[in-house]
């Protein structure tokens, strides 16, 4: 292995005017959202989380980020006294209009539109306007999302082109000023693992990988190196590779 560098709250009353402090992420509980979530916490003065229950197949993700974040405040003193409330917001109309492996007991196959069939239409689109909505009410002028376009499964709505049309949409339709950031955009999971480790260390990479979820089928009983996971599914070769190419280089 290579030497590497460095429940649920209410809503409440939304903080007064925006702020160019306070970031809203968007952690779902998987990989790349807690290495977002850690990179906000870097840079900005207040943070809240924010994740969707839209009847995912993979909900125990839903459960991991409550340790997460557990472990994460008690690991960093600085980053819990930044953390603000944590919001769940529920979304079963997505399901109710979704036929995808993410929402269905399906298998997990390349449809006939080139697209996987976790693919689920529009998901983004739509968390990213909640996300917006809430931030307005919260008075937070950063978004911060994982999602990528280097190493992903080829969605549409995970492209930069996708997120900057958004923001300008989302400011058009609120006369507002939001900033929605992608810190992983241009990152691979090798480069989303080195993120983590640089912003805290082998602790930080430990936790990522004991409590946090990627596997698309929900698997929480199959313990492997980078974590939890059935092994097979996209989710989980794109996190296996990205951590075996990780620590394996010089």
């Amino acid at each position: 292995m290579r030497g590497r560098d460095g429940g649920t709250a209410p809503l409440t009353e939304p903080r007064n005017n925006a702020s160019g402090d306070t970031a809203l992420v968007l952690f779902s509980g998987g990989q790349d959202s807690a290495t977002c979530l850690t990179w906000a916490l870097d840079r900005f003065a207040h943070v809240e989380t924010l994740a969707f229950a839209y009847g995912q197949r993979h909900a125990v993700e839903l459960e991991v980020r409550q340790a997460f974040l557990a472990q994460l405040r008690a690991a960093w003193p600085a980053w819990d006294a930044k953390l603000g409330e944590d919001h769940t917001l529920s979304l079963d109309a997505l399901r109710a209009i979704s036929d995808t492996a993410l929402t269905r007991e399906t298998a997990i196959t390349m449809g006939a539109n080139g697209l996987p069939t976790t693919f689920v239409p529009g998901r983004n689109l739509i968390f990213l306007t909640f996300a917006g909505a809430l931030a307005y009410r919260r008075g937070a002028k950063h978004i911060v999302t994982g999602v990528c376009e280097t190493d992903y499964s080829g969605y549409p709505d995970c492209r930069d082109d996708t997120i900057k049309a958004l923001q300008v949409a989302l400011n058009l339709g609120m006369e507002t000023r939001l900033v929605l950031h992608t810190p992983l955009m241009w990152r691979n999971k090798h480069a989303t693992w080195n993120l983590a480790h640089r912003l805290g260390g082998t602790t930080l990479t430990a936790l990522v990988e004991e409590h946090t979820h990627s596997c698309y089928l929900g698997d929480r009983s199959t313990r492997h190196p980078w974590g939890y996971g059935c092994g097979t599914c996209p989710a989980c070769d794109l996190r296996r590779t990205g951590w075996q190419s990780w620590t394996s280089t010089p």
